[in-house]
C-alpha cells in the first residue's frame, strides 16, 4: 500500500508539472512578445501572396514611414505607456473624422495600414495609428488577443476626445487582430464620438483563432484552446473567453464595415460571416483570390470606392 501511494503521488506530480508545462509552453507560443522578439516593420508574412506583391508592399510601408507624424502616448487602465503616431491630413477641415488604427497580431501600423493610412488622409481623416500593447514600444510583454486591447482602444478614445475637443467624430479601424479588438470594443459602453467601425480580417473570437491556429500546427483543437486558455489564466492574468466579437457586434447599432479575403488560410472568411451574421448593422465585402488581409493589395479600386461609400454616410 505505501508503494502504491509513492507511485500514486509520483504520477500525479508528474502529470501536474505535464499540465503545468504545456501551459507555460502555450503562453510562450502564443502571447508572449518582449521587446528583442519583436519583427522588424519591414518584414512580410511567408506565402506566395506576399511574395508576389513583395515590392509593392515595401514601397507603401517606405512611403508610410516617410508621413510626417507627431509621436503620441497614453495611459492603459493596468498602467502600461501605450505608443502611436498621428498623422494630420492635408485635406482634412474642422469637421474631420480622426480613425484611430488598430494593427494585427505581432504586427505594426506602418505594414498592416501601409495602404490604409494614406487612403485615410486622401480622404480627409486625421490619423491615430497605435502600437498595441506588446508591439513596437508600447509596453507589456503579453498579448491578449483583444481581450485587453479592447480596454486600450477605449483609453485612445479618450486620450482623442481630451487632446482635439468633445465634437470629434472617430471611425475605430483595425486588421486581424486589431480588427477583432475594435470590434470587441463596440461591445463596451463608447462615447458618442465613435460613428463608424470598419474591420479587415477579424476573427470571430480568441478562442476560435487559437484552437484553428492549433490545428494548422497539427495540435488537437480543443488541446490547443484548453491549454492556451490556462496559460494566458495563469501567466497572461486574462480569460480568453471573456470578449469575443461575434457577441460584442450584437451590442451595438455603429454602422459597421468588414472587409474579409475569401483565400485568407490563416482567419478563415467564415469567421466574418458569423460576425457579419450576428450584428445588426454589419455590412460584408468579401475578396475572391485574396490571402490574409491582402484585399486592398488584391483590388485597391473596388477597396477604395467602398471605403468612400462608407465614409460618405458620415
Amino acid at each position: 500500500m505505501k508503494y502504491f501511494l509513492i507511485a500514486a503521488a509520483v504520477l500525479l506530480a508528474a502529470a501536474a508539472f505535464g499540465f503545468f508545462w504545456f501551459a507555460r509552453f502555450a503562453y510562450k507560443k502564443a502571447f508572449y512578445h518582449p521587446k528583442e522578439k519583436r519583427a522588424d516593420i519591414f518584414t512580410l508574412p511567408p506565402g506566395k501572396h506576399y511574395e508576389e506583391k513583395r515590392d509593392y508592399m515595401l514601397s507603401l510601408i517606405e512611403a508610410t514611414v516617410a508621413l510626417e507624424y507627431e509621436r503620441v502616448s497614453t495611459a492603459a487602465r493596468d498602467g502600461l505607456k501605450l505608443n502611436g503616431n498621428y498623422y494630420e491630413s492635408k485635406n482634412a477641415n474642422e469637421n474631420a473624422i480622426l480613425q484611430i488604427e488598430f494593427h494585427g497580431y505581432r504586427g505594426s501600423a506602418y505594414r498592416d495600414f501601409c495602404g490604409g493610412t494614406r487612403i485615410a488622409l486622401e480622404a480627409g481623416c486625421n490619423v491615430l495609428a497605435v502600437e498595441q500593447r506588446a508591439n513596437g514600444e508600447s509596453e507589456s510583454n503579453t498579448i491578449t488577443f483583444g481581450i485587453k486591447e479592447r480596454f486600450d482602444c477605449l483609453c485612445w478614445i479618450d486620450y482623442a476626445i481630451k487632446r482635439f475637443g468633445s465634437d470629434v467624430r472617430i471611425i475605430l479601424s483595425g486588421v486581424s487582430m486589431g480588427a477583432a479588438t475594435v470590434l470587441m470594443a463596440a461591445g463596451e459602453v463608447l462615447p458618442e464620438n465613435v460613428i463608424g467601425i470598419i474591420a479587415d480580417c477579424p476573427y470571430s473570437s480568441p478562442l476560435d483563432i487559437i484552437e484553428k491556429v492549433g490545428g494548422d500546427m497539427g495540435l488537437p483543437k480543443k488541446a490547443a484552446g484548453l491549454f492556451s486558455l490556462i496559460g494566458a489564466r495563469l501567466f497572461g492574468g486574462f480569460n480568453l473567453r471573456e470578449s469575443s466579437a461575434v457577441e460584442a457586434v450584437k451590442k451595438t447599432d455603429l454602422p459597421i464595415l468588414i472587409f474579409h479575403s475569401e483565400d485568407d488560410n490563416f482567419v478563415p472568411c467564415e469567421m466574418s460571416r458569423r460576425i457579419a451574421k450576428a450584428g445588426k448593422t454589419v455590412r460584408l465585402e468579401t475578396f475572391p483570390e485574396a490571402a490574409h488581409a491582402l484585399s486592398f493589395i488584391k483590388d485597391e479600386p473596388r477597396y477604395r470606392a467602398l471605403l468612400a461609400e462608407f465614409l460618405s454616410n458620415f
